[in-house]
């Protein structure tokens, strides 16, 4: 039986509290001055060490996750830094998206690494129910404890046992705008609403700049999109109803956001590329379009790791070319939808634990911010690692919230449903971003790939 997840109104991250943050923000700042802003000085000294890491010389260890580009290299870093201090060797395997399909293999297949990074809750809980989770360990609990909220430890746990650690959070409710087409096009405020949200676009498109990249070849960012809009149009009962399926698809109030969403990907003039040029963007280049290029984007829809990308792929400086405003309300108030990335074990033994327990510290935490394009819920961390004002709100943001948020739908739901490329909710949307106009045939399909899905879940 899958175990009911925690999830909360995210009342202390107001739309109000956000948007002020985040547009008083200034120009990206290099040299932040806290500690962690270099992988071998900082707080990466033993002399300074926040944890006490065993000496593991001569083992070699397996980490995966999904990561690639950017992100896999901000987290060498940290990586790096943990060989520094243990004297292990720690190599990363790239799962691609379908992660729980890698890891499952793998671990089938007797050979699973040590460490795995999980992108879905459901997925977790699935791998724990049968078996192939290690429970934390004392000194990686104690780091969990010191460090984290108890909704963050919630997210780990499973049927009474505690086995990751929270150590990437994502706040998924953010539109990123190139400054210089809002200047273009005459536009001096952000939309806070879903309908001046859709009048910027079509102003923007007016103006002969593309309105919004919208990365549809991934299926993981039209599922964003959508739990945005059902957040705040449907209300959170129905959200948390909708994400352990006490509720159909075919309810009247996925018609009405898919409805809602038809709004803007029904119009091939308001989407960078049309609908055949989203389905055909992968979510990097829908970053690397809206801040490069002859005629680039306007916006683009993400989370805060957006930052990773611009900060490596274009000359786009965060705070002044690149800007960022909350999610548009399409009900009565702003949606704020959380993700995140859980850190577990599936192999016993010092090495596992050891990296569990550095990943759960102020000390990866602080040399990860520093890279950009991350967002830690470790809320003992020095605030002024992160890169820029921009993400640094954010996390701050986040911290203040405490233990009010909604995480992730599609990451809830088992990951034949919400977490695996070219099947279920996925493959679904995509469909539904290429023919807008089937609301009631998307979402029999939604419904019947998620009956299949949680009765087998």
């Amino acid at each position: 039986m899958r175990s009911t997840l925690r999830t909360r109104t995210l009342t202390a991250l107001s739309a109000t509290a956000l948007a002020l943050a985040l547009t008083s923000c200034g120009s990206d700042d290099d040299s932040p001055g806290g500690k962690g802003t270099d992988a071998t000085t900082g707080s990466g000294g033993d002399t300074s060490a926040s944890v006490k890491l065993p000496k593991l010389d001569g083992q070699t260890l397996e980490v995966a996750a999904v990561w690639t580009g950017p992100e896999q290299e901000n987290f060498t870093k940290v990586l790096r830094e943990f060989e520094k201090r243990t004297g292990a060797k720690v190599n990363f395997v790239p799962t691609g998206n379908n992660t729980s399909t890698f890891l499952g293999t793998k671990i089938q297949g007797g050979q699973p690494p040590d460490v795995a990074f999980l992108p879905q809750v459901g997925v977790l809980h699935q791998f724990a129910e049968k078996g192939w989770l290690k429970p934390l360990g004392a000194d990686a609990q104690a780091q969990l404890d010191k460090n984290f909220s108890a909704g963050w430890k919630d997210l780990g746990a499973f049927e009474g046992k505690q086995y990751g650690i929270y150590v990437k959070a994502a706040n998924k409710s953010l539109v990123w705008y190139n400054t210089a087409a809002f200047e273009s096009a005459g536009l001096t405020d952000t939309p806070k609403t879903w309908k001046d949200f859709i009048a910027a676009a079509q102003t923007l498109s007016d103006a002969g700049s593309p309105a919004v990249s919208v990365g549809g070849a991934d299926g993981w960012t039209l599922t964003d999109w959508f739990e945005n809009v059902y957040l705040s149009q449907a209300g959170p009962e129905k959200y948390d109803q909708l994400a352990q399926h006490k509720i159909k698809w075919t309810d009247p109030s996925v018609k009405d956001a898919l409805t809602t969403l038809a709004e803007l990907w029904g119009n091939d003039e308001l989407l960078a590329g049309g609908r055949s040029g989203a389905l055909a963007t992968e979510f990097p280049k829908s970053v690397i379009q809206t801040f490069t290029g002859d005629n680039p984007a306007a916006m683009v829809f993400e989370g805060d790791f957006v930052a990773a990308n611009i900060n490596a792929d274009t000359k786009a400086k965060i705070g002044t070319d690149a800007k960022v405003f909350p999610f548009p309300a399409v009900g009565s108030q702003a949606p704020v939808v959380s993700g995140g990335d859980v850190a577990v074990a599936l192999k016993g033994g010092a090495g596992a634990q050891a990296l569990l327990t550095f990943l759960g510290s102020t000390d990866a935490a602080e040399i990860w911010a520093a890279q950009g394009g991350f967002l830690s819920p470790n809320k003992a961390m020095d605030q002024s690692a992160y890169k820029d004002d921009v993400t640094r709100d954010i996390a701050k943001a986040l911290i203040t919230a405490g233990d009010d948020f909604r995480f992730d739908m599609s990451d809830q739901a088992p990951a034949a449903f919400g977490g695996t490329q070219g099947v279920g909710e996925w493959k679904d949307l995509q469909d539904f971003l290429k023919n807008p106009k089937d609301v009631a045939g998307t979402q029999q399909k939604l419904e019947a790939d998620a009956a299949k899905a949680y009765k087998n879940g």
